[in-house]
């Protein structure tokens, strides 16, 4: 009950001070919105080179790099193989969180339930944009792994000139 109560409260709290700092919400209406949201995740995580996709291990969180993305049929994809920790993982606890730097002090956190989709089509198409991964798999071989973000949240940060820390600005997708 403690538990309960104590989430409850920090909650709140996260609510409120959300409200008091002006935390802007976007792309959480329209099909239109969340198309343009889905459009400015994907080209700032490709701005990025490489994200960072957490998932948990029993109760230890696990973090590794990425770099393969692609938008299909308007949702937002990435490749593994089956065979990787970070495929068992996701099995496990479909749930999340992805984090990108841009270098130039805006960043991004997204959290998701990813969804694997074993369509071929899909398979091919990560391949080709991520080239130097048909060295290791294939849209036909039982290894290779697509899944694509659901229910994804973006929370967009930045810090100006003088060091100050922005937004967050939310993005839903």
């Amino acid at each position: 009950m403690k538990k309960k109560f104590a989430f409850v409260w920090l909650f709140s709290l996260a609510v409120l001070i959300a409200a008091i700092c002006g935390v802007s919400y976007a792309a959480a209406g329209n099909d239109g919105d969340k198309e343009a949201g889905l459009k400015e995740v994907y080209d700032f995580l490709k701005g990025c080179g490489n994200y960072y996709l957490a998932t948990v291990e029993g109760n230890q969180p696990r973090v590794r790099p990425f770099g393969s993305l692609a938008i299909f049929e308007g949702r937002l994809y990435f490749q593994t193989g089956k065979i990787k920790d970070v495929s068992k993982q996701m099995a496990a606890n479909p749930k999340i969180e992805i984090c990108a730097y841009d270098g130039k002090g805006a960043w991004v956190r997204i959290q998701a339930v990813a969804v694997d989709d074993p369509r071929r089509e899909v398979k091919q198409l990560l391949l080709d944009v991520q080239p130097g991964l048909e060295k290791i798999y294939s849209a036909d071989d039982d290894n290779t792994q697509v899944l694509y973000l659901k229910d994804a949240i973006a929370r967009f940060h930045s810090f100006d000139e003088t060091g100050n820390q922005g937004g967050p600005r939310i993005v839903e997708f």
